[in-house]
């Protein structure tokens, strides 16, 4: 295995851990820096075009509810040049808002992820999350 190999796999799986805590922290210009210009999307509600529908979705979920955190496991990254491919797993939590706090969400699920080496940086270009399961209370995103 070539120490590039090396760098690319830590690189993506750097930038897979910066989204996860962007969600988390609300940065939704922190989220934005790791996508493409042209980054696509299907996180279970239809296609998605454009880095903004991506934020936009994410956010028409998270804003409403309180304290998430998205956990990552089992990465595998494979690269070809310029362009690479990851899955990982993902379990994330979601706390109701203030007042609601006892009120929970979780899913277990799978990142699907393309990428594309931009300017030396590695950008996610395309994401789709498979749901596996999921446990509680759409109550938690304000419904």
């Amino acid at each position: 295995m070539s120490l590039d190999l090396l760098l690319a796999e830590r690189d993506i799986a750097r930038a897979l851990i910066r989204m996860a805590r962007a969600m988390d922290a609300r940065d939704w210009p922190g989220l934005l820096a790791e996508l493409t210009e042209d980054a696509t999307g299907e996180l279970g509600t239809g296609p998605l075009a454009s880095p903004a529908e991506i934020v936009a979705l994410i956010r028409r979920y998270l804003d409403p509810c309180g304290p998430t955190q998205h956990l990552l496991g089992n990465l595998l990254v494979e690269v070809d040049g310029n362009e690479a491919t990851s899955r990982c797993y993902v379990s994330d939590m979601h706390l109701g808002p203030p007042g609601k706090e006892h009120v929970t969400f979780a899913t277990l699920g799978d990142y699907h992820d393309r990428w594309r080496r931009v300017d030396g940086q590695w950008k996610l270009c395309h994401r789709t999350k498979l749901n596996r399961a999921h446990v509680g209370s759409f109550e938690v995103f304000g419904g």
